[in-house]
């Protein structure tokens, strides 16, 4: 009877370990399914997708994010909870990863292919926390995005987004930023940069600022010389220098004709 009743409670406890372990790959399957998007390469599954990025993430994340993701102290921050727009933003403008982690996130070159960001992102995604946003710059309006810009942007970006001076920080160039990576940076606040919630800056207002941001890669320079489009303050002190250059060019010309 004894070991009857030890096979029949191993027997119990094997099945309910394997309906356990069935019951939480179809948990993580689903779960990614409902809060990520399709995944990047036709055929693989979104589970599939998540498992791919943790292990990418435990090679090259986890000594600065820990194993768990829930950060190290003085070397990197959690990531339970940003979710897959903040994964996104800094896997595909290459601030990520850090060669110091106190060195400011400059944009450079992704250092991952456009199919190992996708892991990464379905899986600090799955971790919890909001999308990828959706942005359409087509419905925006570049005379609304340019109020919206100069009111919350300009003050570090400069008005036609060429990058500033902020206190403890450089504000970069939004040359190459696309619509996506202006709606994620608006949400997370990258750095020192401040983030903004749905009240502040709606999704109209995130339209607009992509149409905007967009518009300033290639702006109507109706004025003449733009200058790179550095600013007004800039270009104000390279037209002072052009033309106290000219009166000095002018004053020796006339002074040499005096002399003959």
């Amino acid at each position: 009877m004894s070991g009857r009743t030890f096979s029949r409670t191993t027997v119990r406890r094997t099945l309910m370990l394997a309906a356990a372990l069935v019951g939480g790959s179809f948990a993580i399957w689903s779960y990614a399914a409902r809060t990520q998007p399709a995944p990047a390469q036709p055929g693989v599954s979104q589970a599939a997708l998540v498992a791919r990025g943790r292990s990418l993430f435990v090679a090259g994340c986890a000594s600065c994010h820990g194993l768990d993701a829930r950060g190290v102290h003085n070397m990197g921050p959690s990531l339970r909870g940003v979710g897959a727009q903040a994964a996104d933003f800094y896997l595909r403008t290459g601030r990520m990863p850090l060669n110091n982690p106190k060195d400011q996130p400059n944009r450079n070159p992704p250092a991952y292919p456009p199919d190992q960001i996708a892991a990464l992102t379905a899986y600090i995604g799955f971790l919890g926390g909001p999308p990828i946003p959706h942005v359409d710059p087509a419905m925006g309006n570049i005379s609304d995005g340019k109020q919206s810009f100069i009111k919350h942007c300009a003050g570090c970006h400069q008005a036609l987004a060429r990058g500033g001076i902020a206190t403890g920080a450089i504000a970069p160039t939004l040359e190459q930023a696309t619509p996506t990576q202006v709606a994620e940076a608006v949400r997370i606040g990258p750095y020192l940069m401040p983030h903004f919630t749905t009240r502040q800056i709606n999704q109209t207002d995130i339209n607009n600022l992509a149409r905007y941001v967009q518009y300033t890669k290639h702006p109507d320079n109706r004025g003449g010389w733009a200058l790179g489009n550095i600013g007004p303050i800039p270009e104000g002190m390279v037209a002072w220098f052009i033309g106290l250059l000219s009166l000095l060019i002018v004053a020796r010309l006339i002074g040499e004709r005096m002399e003959q």
